[in-house]
């Protein structure tokens, strides 16, 4: 049954399909039967996996093998200090990674409770509640406003039904839903106005239909099982750390091997050079990198938390510095999923409506200048109208922030109860101060002709001093049909076919700009018309006017675009709204260019894969999408090469949201489901703060790769100063104790102030970088190399010069082995302020990051007393050193920073244009031109 065409069969061939009566519904024992061939009509939460064994998979990452190695090696070496803190670092990460993983996979219980718990189902000709998991396909469910569709069923009778489909298809109104068959192919899901889908909800009218799809094979149902069997991805951070992991080890041990094989073949005693050799492997293996990445990305989510974005997934951060391609809906994301009037049409003249959402300050303009509501009388019967023909109202909520100082004003938010288009004229008549309150003295109902989706119109008899008037309210191009005359300039003319022809000329520009449009009309009923029947009060009406209503795009979007397009980030909108609907938001908000493409569900769904994935970088607006759409065009785009951020927050968007390099969901608006499938979650449910996010993004890894950068350098300068030392045949110029304190004291507070150094002035001027970059890419591996045997060499240098000074004197090699230790301590700590700049260490004020000139100080504050302490002399193997000496450590520590610096600055390197992210996807769209 599932795999027919339910939309185009009639009422009468789906329930002859069903083998059930509209009036007596299925016998008890049939549906038992049925039930037991479909099953319930729940979603299954597939395969599980236990929380113990979610929680062991931590511990299956290369990186924390490593860790373990490490910590095995402190051991053995006695440093248990160093074994208790990569022990509880190892802790630490498994658990958080447990955590996110956990939470990740609730989103399947939140579609679950989407689910209607009961359901008005009629068995056995009577009409009976049950819980919704027993619904079969071929049962009779009655509807009433406010029920949640408990399965998909084909709607048999409808009375003035509507239904709110937004998280289901990204529709930004509730849609009517009719009887009738619907002709044509691939007709897109929220254009099957005949059926009603699991989870959505009836905003008005009642309505019977007979169950066809139950469980997972309902519309939700599907949802559940791309959630189930879409991979979340891993994100760039988490492959580069991994591969950063295996590198080290291998290179760290074959130094370290090449070390002490090259000490004792030039006689150095193997148990020292063993210890030694140990000692170096542990200094080289930055065992604190991932605790510094994760302190890194927690501080760089507490920023973001400030700026209204809020991180599920830590690691996710910094994918979002790759980003290349933003996919965003519509409906609540880039619009404000508020209903407003936008433009008039009154006797031949335009107006404009300003304003915000529902908020009722605003105004109505004519040529730019405020319209004057008691002296346009047509203007303000159009308003009286749109006030009077009206179920929704206005309300205003007042809520108070304890924060807040007392005199500051309270919050004020506005709501609308009932329909969001008629929402939209109760807050244009309140704009020119026109209420249902106001009215209420002047204007009574008697009596209401619903909303009907073949009469496309309501009306309502209002009874007032002057006797009654009908208040009518439809489509246009019906409404005129039912009009005699025409109000216009203040007088009640005949409606003759020319000024008919200007109305639906009016209401065809309003709707090419994806404006819905509904006409106003009104008639005084005279004494006599009081005994007219219903059908015949909507004829020879006065027309008054147009309202053209969008949800309209949220402020500060287009400037977030422009930033993110100055960024190379493309921004897609990708929507289930209407085409049309779709590129005039598009447009308004410049997310398609002259030359960009548009295209809808049905001309996608006969794509294959690889003519999408030609065609998938010029396309800038999906709409009429499914969700099944919506993920094949976020894998489409990364097959192309891009990372990929997908922004929602209905139903529908959940399994792109999941498979995206990084899911964005909308914080107040989202639905559970999409907030639990995402990896970021905006609180304000702002576009705009995607842009804050991504540069925080872009600054934690650039940052990350600083103090990688630092930790690298620092240990090959440990490494080279002792593997040159060997293979010169030199005495050892670190003792094991000292190898691993200058790991304590320069790898720690250093390194983690670099993690929360402040971005670089053209961060957001760069295009995004590859995802596939390495992690060592743009000239990263050479600067490490590079100063860190700079380091090995003046560190030698000066243990050299320290030692032939010293001659036969007994204390010369200890205090040439405390000079080599004091040189390469400082080298390090001048060093991590030339990291902060990719050009040179002149480039940016070195007092700019207070974190990390404490950190500096607190490094030599550890120091001091290893030298000068003369209880702590004999441990470290160490002497007191005067000016001489220390003036001598300066130099050559200061010699790998300043003068590559110098170098960098005399070459005009630092003039050059600076080196943006490279090997990324070629530019698209506006970015590249």
């Amino acid at each position: 049954m599932s795999q027919k065409h339910w939309y185009q069969m009639t009422a009468e061939e789906t329930l002859q399909s069903s083998g059930t009566e509209p009036s007596k519904g299925l016998a008890a024992e049939e549906a038992d039967k049925r039930l037991a061939v479909y099953g319930k009509n729940e979603l299954a939460d597939g395969q599980g996996i236990s929380a113990l064994t979610l929680f062991l998979n931590q511990f299956k990452d290369f990186m924390v093998l490593v860790l373990v190695g490490a910590t095995l090696i402190s051991g053995l070496l006695g440093e248990y200090l160093d074994a208790i803190t990569i022990i509880a670092i190892i802790i630490m990460n498994g658990i958080l990674g447990f955590v996110q993983e956990f939470r990740a996979e609730r989103s399947l219980r939140a579609l679950k409770e989407l689910s209607a718990p009961n359901a008005k189902v009629i068995r056995d000709g009577k009409l009976e509640q049950l819980p919704a998991r027993e619904l079969v396909p071929g049962d009779i469910v009655v509807l009433e406003s406010g029920d949640r569709i408990p399965a998909d069923i084909r709607f048999i009778e409808v009375y003035s039904t509507y239904a709110e489909e937004s998280a289901l298809t990204g529709e930004s109104v509730p849609v009517a839903k009719h009887i009738g068959a619907i002709h044509g192919e691939g007709v897109a899901l929220g254009d099957q106005r005949n059926l009603g889908f699991m989870g959505t909800l009836l905003t008005r009218g009642s309505a019977k239909g007979v169950v066809i799809r139950t469980g997972m094979a309902t519309e939700m149902g599907k949802i559940a099982d791309l959630i189930q069997n879409t991979d979340a991805m891993e994100t760039p951070l988490q492959h580069r750390l991994e591969q950063l992991g295996k590198i080290l080890i291998i290179v760290a041990l074959a130094l370290t091997v090449m070390v002490v094989a090259a000490g004792i073949l030039h006689g150095q005693e193997p148990y020292g050079m063993f210890l030694a050799g140990v000692s170096l492997a542990v200094a080289a293996i930055p065992e604190g990198l991932p605790a510094i990445v994760t302190i890194a990305l927690a501080l760089g989510v507490q920023r973001m938390i400030q700026r209204k974005a809020i991180v599920r997934k830590l690691p996710s951060v910094e994918t979002l510095g790759c980003a290349s391609v933003i996919c965003s809906d519509k409906t609540g994301t880039l619009t404000q999923n508020k209903m407003a009037v936008t433009h008039l049409w009154v006797g031949g003249h335009w107006l404009e409506v300003t304003g915000d959402g529902y908020d009722p300050r605003g105004d109505i303009l004519r040529n730019g200048e405020q319209a004057d509501i008691k002296k346009n009388q047509m203007l303000r019967r159009l308003l009286q109208i749109s006030v009077l023909c009206n179920n929704a109202s206005l309300h205003e909520e007042t809520s108070d922030n304890k924060k807040k100082k007392a005199d500051a004003e309270p919050s004020r938010a506005w709501r609308i109860k009932g329909d969001p288009t008629e929402g939209a004229l109760v807050v244009l008549g309140a704009k020119a101060g026109i209420t249902q309150r106001s009215l209420d003295g002047l204007y009574r109902r008697v009596n209401e002709l619903p909303f009907d989706s073949e009469r496309k119109r309501m009306s309502v008899v209002v009874e007032h001093q002057g006797g009654r008037m009908v208040c009518t309210k439809g489509a246009p191009d019906v409404l005129v049909q039912q009009c005699s005359y025409i109000l216009w300039d203040d007088k009640i003319i005949p409606f003759t076919p020319t000024l008919k022809q200007k109305v639906l000329s009016a209401n065809e520009d309003m709707a090419k700009n994806a404006l819905r449009v509904l006409g106003l009309a009104y008639r005084d009923l005279k004494p006599a018309d009081r005994d007219l029947q219903e059908t015949q009060l909507e004829y020879q009406l006065v027309f008054v006017g147009l309202t053209g209503m969008i949800d309209p795009p949220r402020r500060e979007v287009r400037e977030a675009i422009v930033k993110c397009r100055r960024a190379g980030i493309k921004t897609v909108m990708i929507t289930g709204d209407h085409q049309t609907t779709a590129e005039a938001i598009a447009l308004q908000l410049g997310i398609l260019p002259q030359d960009g493409l548009a295209m809808n569900g049905r001309q996608l769904s006969v794509m294959t894969d690889d003519e999408l994935d030609k065609r998938v970088d010029d396309v800038y607006v999906y709409a009429r999408v499914s969700p099944e759409h919506k993920l094949r065009i976020v894998k489409s785009l990364q097959r192309r090469g891009h990372t990929v951020a997908m922004t929602g927050d209905g139903v529908n968007d959940a399994p792109a949201i999941k498979a995206a390099d990084i899911g964005i969901a909308m914080g107040i608006s989202g639905t559970d489901v999409s907030k639990e499938a995402s990896a970021l979650v905006l609180s304000d449910d702002n576009f705009a703060t995607i842009v804050s996010a991504i540069e925080e993004g872009r600054g934690i890894y650039e940052n990350i790769r600083k103090f990688i950068r630092y930790l690298l350098a620092s240990n090959v300068g440990e490494i080279m100063t002792m593997f040159l030392a060997m293979m010169c045949g030199l005495p050892l110029p670190l003792v094991p104790i000292q190898i691993l304190w200058v790991n304590l004291v320069t790898d720690g507070l250093p390194a983690m102030a670099l993690g929360v150094d402040q971005a670089e002035k053209d961060l957001m001027q760069q295009k995004p970088r590859s995802a596939k970059e390495n992690i060592f890419a743009r000239r990263l591996g050479w600067k490490i190399v590079s100063r860190g045997i700079l380091i090995g060499l003046c560190t030698l240098a000066a243990f050299y010069i320290t030692l032939k000074q010293g001659g036969d004197s007994p204390n010369a090699l200890v205090k040439a082995q405390t000079v080599a230790f004091v040189t390469l301590v400082m080298a390090q700590l001048i060093h991590v302020f030339d990291c902060r700049s990719s050009r040179s260490i002149f480039h940016r004020n070195p007092l700019q990051n207070v974190w990390l000139v404490l950190a500096v100080v607190s490094s030599l504050l550890l120091m001091l007393p290893v030298l000068y302490v003369e209880q702590l002399q004999p441990i470290f193997k160490t002497v007191p050193l005067g000016g001489h000496d220390w003036l001598l450590v300066l130099v050559f520590a200061g010699i790998p920073s300043f003068l590559m610096g110098i170098g960098s600055v005399l070459s005009g390197s630092s003039k050059r244009k600076r080196m943006t992210y490279g090997g990324g996807p070629k530019p698209i769209g506006p970015a590249a031109r």
